[in-house]
């Protein structure tokens, strides 16, 4: 691997969080990219879905369990959960450069991927939900986005949920639910006050799939990301819940939503998109200088120098924006439009950088052997899921002129 850690350095991680950051290398190399070429091959690995649930269906429980011992014997298991909540506590900007490097292989690493609005849970929610889903023992969903309610959640969303003595009911419909059919929790969206909807009129409800309102097509959506579904339709027909349900207090519910995507969706998909592109340049440097045309190696055609060029101008910028704002999260600031910032410019040069990559390998870069594809798929998805580009801008652009 081939991080610069110049640029990680200027961010003054403590040497700590640098040792973390070796030994998340030495894993990647040592275990996973080993495992790489049976994951690619495999038709059993799916996009967006949980680390565990991948490692298992593709290489099965023995493999899973080797990775998990690994996982909490380095602690790498807590690697993203509070020190409140027994987790090691690191900031987000250690987290951001650790993560980078377990996304440089196709094969995922087990770690307790809790959703950050999950803390929020009170009395009998932690036991319920919060601590089996800190452990491993289950996994949730995030259902936001509808039919007709994409990238204007707020405004257009129509499940609903409405008072029945001590609970509640709720109907509606959501689409483009990654993991609902693999999920034990739903945190689910819905209108509670359709006169202020995003402004106190959306709640968040945790539900259990297996209630019995609740029907995930199980079929999926079929998509390109891979030869499993992992995209789904969720049908909420009468499905009464208590109000016990109900995360983070009525009305909350939007706002909920949007720390969960500034940090989820958004910030993160930062190094999601920089490990992916250094493993790109790295094989792209490699070939170029093994791969011969007309007597010379590539790595002598300028226009394959230029390239390279590019793909790691990107690396650089992506690597520097990201790792400023997760210190600026750091310090408390509110960075919701920046983690769109994020989003888009790690997912737009994601992809122009992968497609570099396909480019420079010729009819090599499109073989289902290496993970060229995959990755650019990643992260051409990531232009439109969670949010476009477009959306990004132009919040964006409404702050500008705003401020």
């Amino acid at each position: 691997m081939s991080v610069n850690s110049e640029s990680t350095n200027s961010f003054q991680l403590p040497p700590e969080v640098l040792e973390i950051c070796d030994l998340a290398e030495n894993i990647v190399s040592k275990e996973l990219m080993p495992l790489e070429a049976e994951f690619l091959n495999s038709p059993d690995h799916a996009f967006g879905i949980k680390e565990t649930l991948n490692l298992e269906a593709v290489f099965g429980k023995d493999t899973l369990d080797h990775l998990m011992n690994i996982a909490k014997e380095t602690g790498l298991w807590t690697l993203m959960i509070p020190e409140d909540f027994g987790g090691a506590g690191l900031s987000m900007l250690s987290k951001v450069a650790i993560l980078e490097r377990f996304y440089y292989t196709a094969v995922p690493f087990p770690f307790a991927n809790v959703p950050n609005i999950l803390y929020d849970c009170k009395g009998e929610q932690i036991e319920k939900y919060l601590n089996p889903v800190m452990s491993g023992e289950k996994t949730t969903c995030f259902a936001q986005t509808e039919p007709n309610a994409g990238s204007d959640p707020g405004g257009m969303m129509q499940t609903k949920a409405v008072k029945d003595g001590e609970d509640w009911i709720i109907n509606g419909t959501k689409m483009w639910i990654s993991m609902a059919a693999e999920s034990d929790v739903m945190m689910v969206q819905v209108v509670t006050d359709a006169e202020k909807r995003q402004r106190g009129g959306i709640t968040m409800f945790l539900v259990d799939r297996n209630n019995p309102g609740v029907k995930v097509e199980e079929d999926g959506i079929k998509t390109w990301l891979g030869p499993k579904a992992s995209q789904y339709i969720v049908h909420f027909d009468d499905c009464r819940v208590s109000n016990d349900a109900i995360l983070g207090g009525v009305g909350n519910g939007f706002r909920l939503g949007q720390r969960w995507l500034t940090i989820h969706d958004r910030l993160l998909r930062g190094p999601f998109a920089l490990g992916k592109m250094q493993r790109a340049l790295d094989m792209c440097i490699s070939w170029s200088k093994q791969r011969h045309t007309f007597g010379k190696p590539l790595a002598e055609r300028q226009a394959i120098q230029w390239k390279l060029v590019d793909m790691y101008t990107d690396i650089q910028s992506l690597r520097a924006l990201t790792y400023q704002m997760a210190a600026r999260y750091d310090q408390g600031e509110d960075i919701r439009v920046e983690a769109g910032l994020i989003k888009l410019t790690s997912m737009d040069w994601g992809a122009r950088c992968l497609d570099h990559g396909i480019q420079i390998h010729g009819a090599m870069g499109e073989s289902l052997e290496l993970p060229l594809t995959l990755f650019y798929r990643y992260l051409r998805h990531g232009q439109i899921g969670g949010g476009t580009s477009e959306i990004q801008r132009m919040q964006i652009a409404r702050k500008l002129l705003k401020d």
